[in-house]
């Protein structure tokens, strides 16, 4: 199967140029050279020096740094949509490391500003913020300081910061050019990972079982190469987390998130919990659709036998996403329709891009990029609502500033998720057929397992990983049999599962590039889950105070986002009223069954 003819059109191919004219332009060239003569000024101006400066001089300093800092983030944002984009041009690879080594080469002077500032003690701090200039930065001073515990001396640091090119950052390009080279034999025909992928879902379970059988082959085949990088890299985190003297390795992503320990225990607690209400529920009532005791494990995402698959060509994709924003918000709409106007999504499927989605922010001066492979079909329109939700939060957020704009991964994926919330409402309220509609259902009950469920598991999955790698290196087959046991733990008994799916694993990029980034994502589902009912029920004022939780960016942490809404993140509660939602959707499906 190819990528169907509408789903061709005229897709759009972003336009970089905004951010730099080209990697040997002369305005990249400056760009890193007025960045190397300023890092050296600032170097001289400041360390040291922190203790003795007033409240003023002291936010003046952090401005001059934000303003370096954000110089940094265009060149390095312009090297990773350079090679987000063909990441298998050695050229372009080569770039994309040169500008790694050099940007970070001239973060390593400036490094001294944030471990000093956290040496000042809070007595010096609390009195130094009484002045406006420092203020302004006391959230983003905030979120430094909470690292404290956590911070080595300056050469340990300035070492882990240097070495960070040649360590982790090597391992993860490794992972990237691996999974863009794999090309997958389906059929007789090579395809890349985004088009194998693809074939999971499609209606012919001749072709499913093709694809999975490829993509387990193809993964198999490279399975030492990527059991030896998660194995380097979980020993290398194991390492720094014992130098920093975090309690778990979840500890310091948790930390990054803004987050505390015991809100996320209650979210994963409550959705393993709930696998049996949701997953398994689910899973055995599509098997009976199916009318098989047992699922393959390649008809996870399988359309149902009666659904009318509908293809989408890129402007009706755009409108439905837009349309659906509208009925929300026309000033939502409207920053998102930018995206369109502009050259800022890249959507083709073509051999070397990136696989999979995602909204790259850049820097506030500038605008986000959108990254996605799209192919037609109802999820690549929610996967489109998706990043295009990530794109409008950066936007509004930009006006905090480079320091205050980012958001942690969990309030990060908020946004996203109501988008899609948003796009599946509007296609559901379109679907009259009464089949139609059941398709639409199970379809989004299964993003909404894909999201909670699923991603719940793989952060099982990493803290058993991580957990046992502590005692040794994990051969291959070890890996897989802690999948499989995660996999069979919360998808249930509806599924028969052959030997390659053990090497599933090794595809997912999280588990390389952030460790256990994935409960984020379950996170931003139920609370949106949880915003969409007060929305539901009382639509007035709604969004205008939903568009001042995205404006705020990183000043505020969740339990400040949510109290207009009054919603409490730490409360068990919460998250069941979060998963009641998917709950619903399935005993809808069981009355239309």
């Amino acid at each position: 199967m190819t990528v169907s003819a509408a789903a061709k059109t005229s897709l759009p191919e972003w336009d970089l140029r905004d951010l730099f004219p080209g990697r040997d332009s002369p305005e990249l060239a400056a760009s890193f050279a007025k960045a190397e003569k300023d890092s050296e000024a600032f170097q001289a101006r400041y360390e040291g020096k922190l203790a003795c400066l007033s409240g003023a001089a002291l936010g003046k300093a952090i401005a001059e740094f934000e303003t370096l800092e954000e110089s940094l983030s265009r060149i390095t944002s312009f090297a990773d949509l350079t090679y987000a984009g063909n990441q298998a041009d050695s050229t372009i690879a080569k770039f994309y490391q040169t500008v790694q080594e050099r940007v970070n080469g001239i973060s390593s002077r400036t490094l001294f500003f944030t471990l000093e500032l956290n040496r000042l003690d809070e007595a010096d701090i609390a009195a130094k913020l009484k002045s406006p200039e420092l203020m302004h930065y006391a959230p983003w001073l905030r979120d430094l300081r909470a690292f404290r515990p956590h911070q080595l001396g300056d050469e340990m640091e300035k070492l882990l910061h240097e070495k960070y090119v040649a360590g982790r950052a090597a391992w993860t390009r490794l992972f990237d050019e691996t999974m863009a080279g794999l090309r997958f034999d389906v059929n007789g025909k090579t395809m890349t990972s985004a088009e194998a992928f693809h074939l999971l879902s499609d209606r012919d379970g001749k072709v499913r079982k093709a694809a999975a059988k490829a993509v387990g082959k193809t993964l198999g085949d490279n399975g030492r190469l990527f059991a030896l990088i998660t194995n380097t890299l979980a020993k290398d985190k194991e390492i720094e987390d014992k130098w920093r003297r975090y309690a778990a390795p979840i500890s310091s992503r948790n930390l990054a998130n803004r987050v505390e320990d015991e809100v996320v225990d209650a979210l994963i607690g409550a959705v393993r919990q709930s696998y049996p209400k949701l997953s398994h529920r689910y899973y055995a009532l599509k098997a009976k659709w199916f009318g098989v005791d047992k699922l393959d494990y390649w008809d996870r995402n399988a359309p149902l036998p009666s659904s009318d698959e509908r293809d989408f060509d890129w402007n009706a994709a755009r409108d439905t996403v837009l349309t659906a924003y509208a009925a929300f918000s026309p000033d939502m709409a409207k920053v998102g329709k930018r995206f369109f106007d502009n050259a800022w999504i890249d959507a083709g499927v073509r051999p070397g891009k990136a696989p999979g989605a995602f909204a790259h922010p850049t820097v506030p001066s500038a605008h986000p990029y959108l990254l996605v492979n799209f192919q037609g079909k109802t999820r690549d329109v929610m996967t489109l609502a998706h990043e295009l939700g990530h794109g409008v939060h950066q936007v509004l957020a930009a006006g905090q500033g480079h320091l205050l704009a980012d958001t942690p991964l969990t309030l990060a994926e908020t946004a996203s998720v109501f988008g899609e919330m948003l796009t599946f409402r509007k296609l559901l309220d379109d679907a009259k057929d009464p089949k139609r509609r059941k398709s639409m259902l199970a379809g989004k009950v299964e993003d909404m397992l894909n999201t909670v469920v699923r991603q719940v598991a793989f952060c099982e999955f990493e803290r058993r990983l991580h957990a046992e790698r502590r005692q040794g290196e994990l051969e291959p087959q070890r890996i897989g049999e802690i999948w499989m046991e995660v996999q069979v733990e919360s998808l249930g008994p509806a599924f028969r599962y052959d030997p390659e799916y053990a090497w599933y694993w090794t595809y997912i990029p999280h588990f390389v590039h952030t460790p256990f980034y994935v409960y984020a994502y379950a996170f931003g589902d139920c609370l949106v889950n949880s915003l969409y009912a007060l929305y539901a029920k009382t639509p007035s004022g709604f969004a205008e105070k939903y568009l001042d939780m995205l404006r705020a960016g990183g000043t505020k942490r969740h339990k400040e986002l949510l109290a207009p809404f009054g919603l409490n993140a730490a409360d068990p509660a919460f998250w069941r009223q979060g998963l009641s939602l998917v709950e619903g959707f399935i005993d809808e499906l069981e009355t239309l069954s």
